[in-house]
């Protein structure tokens, strides 16, 4: 290890092994991260909301530079909101954003007791849906697709075409699983972090020890390396 990387992985053990639950490690975005946070990163730890939204926003941050897609992420909250009260309950949300003006709308979905991510391609006209545990989500592509046709309506006075729309549930053969009961919250992130930058997804469940070390430090320094 070059002496850069020797600094880095000093600076991750130290955020998960010295400090007090409650120390603040990094500020941003309105979120505020502690230790007791960026300890759901260490190995079997099950991520919270504050990281996948911290890490979202850093996404949503990158694409602002020159050669990314540009990227809408909704947090955490948003999908169980909406499947709840429809979009009147999250019409205040948007205020101020015209979500079309982007080409890749990130919406993580927490179902109770594992992570998965819904992607919106305004380009393609495609919804898809990525679960490190292989279940289907077409009733999920469906509600994200009729909240961007009242969404379309409401805010732009622009009739949306369902049938120019296709919705895909990714199958097991399409995207990497998880191997354990821990990392969908990571897979969830790196789903979200390949496709922000119109990549293939390449990576497999080997890579999340690594994954999770290399979050701590782009949360701490709040940079993607």
């Amino acid at each position: 290890l070059n002496p850069l990387l020797q600094a880095m992985e000093r600076e991750v053990s130290a955020a998960f092994d010295s400090g007090e639950p409650e120390d603040v490690l990094s500020k941003a975005f309105k979120l505020t991260v502690t230790r007791e946070d960026i300890s759901t990163l260490q190995p079997p730890g099950w991520l919270n909301d504050k990281i996948i939204n911290f890490y979202m926003s850093l996404l949503v941050e990158r694409s602002k530079k020159e050669g990314y897609p540009s990227v809408y992420a909704f947090n955490t909250f948003f999908y169980s909101k909406l499947s709840s009260t429809g979009h009147k309950g999250v019409k205040k949300w948007t205020k101020g954003v015209d979500i079309f003006e982007h080409d890749v709308i990130l919406v993580p979905i927490h179902l109770r007791i594992h992570w998965t991510l819904l992607v919106v391609d305004l380009r393609e006209k495609t919804i898809k849906y990525f679960d490190s545990l292989g279940e289907r989500g077409d009733h999920i592509c469906k509600t994200v697709l009729k909240y961007l046709e009242e969404e379309s309506r409401e805010k732009r006075n622009i009739e949306l075409t369902a049938s120019e729309w296709t919705l895909h549930s990714m199958g097991t053969e399409e995207i990497p699983q998880q191997n354990n009961g821990s990392d969908c919250g990571v897979f969830t992130c790196k789903f979200a972090d390949f496709i922000s930058r119109d990549k293939p997804i390449t990576f497999t469940a080997e890579h999340m020890p690594y994954f999770r070390r290399k979050m701590v430090w782009e949360i701490i320094h709040k940079q993607l390396l």
